[in-house]
């Protein structure tokens, strides 16, 4: 779903693909955290706010609870800052271990 941020001098649109990427290069900072794949990602933006669900995968040994709030954490930055968007929800689920 795109999002489209109305202002006095007209409308800026966030297309689908680029909150994706946003979402993906946010979890790419969190280190060994990946998404699975594009699908795995869904992003739900409704008047200003966004609910974001994510599957990751995660490297073997790594403390998961804390990768995944590290995750949330870069993720609702990332759109806040890029999208102008409150972030009401980012749900991780560790879906895929890396050896």
């Amino acid at each position: 779903m795109s999002h489209v941020i109305e202002g006095p001098g007209g409308s800026v649109t966030v297309t689908d693909a680029a909150l994706h990427q946003v979402v993906a290069t946010a979890v790419g900072l969190v280190e060994g955290a990946r998404p699975r794949r594009r699908k795995a990602v869904e992003i739900e933006v409704k008047d200003g706010r966004a609910t974001v669900e994510l599957e990751l995968a995660a490297p073997m040994g790594a403390v998961l609870p804390e990768l995944a709030r590290d995750v949330q954490m870069h993720v609702t930055a990332a759109l806040a800052g890029m999208c102008g968007v409150v972030v009401d929800a980012v749900d991780v689920t560790v879906a895929e271990l890396d050896a």
